[in-house]
């Protein structure tokens, strides 16, 4: 990664183990992408109703060459109280996907498999 590692907590205090597994989950995502320029991630806590607990918002956003990869992991709509580490893994599980997909059509790009090329239709000029 060319910019070091951004994780921003919101509604919620810094927590050393939420840091550590946000930072072993981007280190991941290379496997799919080398060529990583930046990576910010904002884990956010959300409180539906005093009752239910809190639910977790989870957003990655993944710079490469080519584009911006975003994925927002929004907690499930009945979801009474949604693990932490599950909004994580799901959302770090999504951009690798996104990642493979982004490097699979740059890859094909390269070797001339992007756009199909049709024969030029012919006239006969009699």
């Amino acid at each position: 990664m060319e910019l070091p590692l951004q994780i921003t907590f919101r509604n919620m205090d810094r927590s050393e183990w939420i840091e550590a597994s946000v930072r072993r989950r981007a280190a991941e995502l290379e496997r799919y992408i080398d060529r990583i320029t930046a990576c910010r991630v904002i884990v956010e806590a959300t409180s539906r109703s005093r009752h239910k607990g809190k639910t977790y918002h989870v957003r990655v956003d993944v710079t490469v060459p080519g584009g911006e990869i975003v994925v927002k992991r929004d907690p499930p709509k009945r979801a009474e109280r949604e693990d932490i580490r599950v909004a994580i893994r799901d959302a770090f599980t999504a951009a690798g996907r996104r990642l493979k997909d982004h490097a699979g059509k740059r890859r094909d790009k390269k070797r001339g498999r992007g756009a199909s090329v049709e024969p030029a239709a012919t006239e006969d000029a009699s």
